[in-house]
């Protein structure tokens, strides 16, 4: 299986928010579509699962146009769409019957489901005092735990192709484990995921390959990996226990940041580094971190779309 993006183009007026968007996922795992903002990464992912039309472009699954009416897809938009006034169990047993998923086994996946996002006392309250509880609805829930319904209803259908837009957004770091501990699963099943997040640590756990766009344009493509190679390891963490300014101005190195414990530099080589290794041992100062890098992605993010808006 593989999902081809070519030259997906998307106008609002006279505005190209989209703009010559292309990529490939041609083996399962996670792929990153990252962004500022109103970068575009939203009405892309809209425009791939055909729920927005499109200037120009090609959406491909399998070498066949994806039409969602025919191939299982599962999406957790980043606006939360539940309706507030129903109940969880009839709003999931709805998505099911959408995706076509008989009612019987709907229920049997909805019972799998809660116990592993831990929502089972919500859709199946325990009596109280011999009394049956009242079936809760959705506006009776935390945003959290309506996520998780959410994600649920992505879920359900068991989908081939998932695409995820913010799934951790505003999750405590308890349940964002829990997410991400099921993308996992998702992942190992062999699934395709296309996953959308500002917070760059989840994406470096997940993907592989990865776009960064900004203001509709393609500002980096590529398997991440070989990204962070090109860069080479120009960041240095270092961590003394005493005043080393005056070394790092004789290493004519640059501060990227500075905490009152431990210090950022950029060297253009790892024998800057060196150097400056040199120079603080000769101090007998206590030298608790010395760690030349390559760049995070989130260094790499900021970079990118930092260029761009200087521009």
């Amino acid at each position: 299986m593989s999902l081809e993006v070519k030259n997906l183009v998307k106008k609002y007026g006279d505005k190209t928010v989209v703009n010559d968007l292309s990529f490939t996922m041609d083996k399962p795992g996670v792929y990153a579509l990252l962004g500022t903002n109103g970068a575009g990464k939203t009405t892309s992912i809209r425009s791939i699962l055909g729920m927005l039309a499109f200037e120009s472009g090609e959406i491909l699954w399998n070498g066949g146009k994806l039409d969602t009416s025919k191939i299982n897809v599962g999406y957790l938009a980043e606006e939360r769409g539940l309706y507030p006034k129903y109940t969880l169990m009839d709003q999931l047993l709805y998505f099911a019957k959408l995706k076509g998923v008989s009612k019987e086994e709907a229920k049997k996946r909805i019972k799998d489901w809660a116990e592993k996002l831990q929502v089972t006392e919500y859709i199946y309250p325990p009596a109280v005092k011999g009394k049956k509880a009242k079936v809760k609805k959705a506006e009776e829930l935390s945003k959290g735990n309506q996520q998780k319904i959410q994600l649920m209803a992505a879920l359900i259908s068991d989908p081939e192709l998932l695409v995820l837009d913010e799934p951790l957004s505003g999750l405590d770091p308890v349940n964002a484990d829990l997410f991400k501990n099921i993308i996992k699963e998702e992942v190992a099943k062999g699934k395709y995921i296309i996953m959308s997040s500002h917070q760059m640590a989840t994406i470096e756990e997940f993907c592989e390959d990865l776009t960064i766009i900004d203001k509709g344009n393609v500002v980096l493509q590529g398997n991440l990996n070989e990204i962070k190679k090109s860069y080479g390891r120009v960041n240095l963490c270092v961590k003394v226990e005493g005043d080393i300014e005056n070394l790092i101005k004789e290493a004519d190195l640059t501060v990227v940041n500075k905490t009152p414990n431990e210090y950022q530099l950029k060297v253009n080589k790892e024998e800057d580094a060196k150097v400056l290794l040199e120079k603080i041992l000769q101090t007998n100062l206590p030298l608790i971190k010395f760690e030349l890098r390559e760049p995070t992605l989130h260094e790499i993010f900021v970079e990118k779309v930092g260029n761009v808006h200087e521009e």
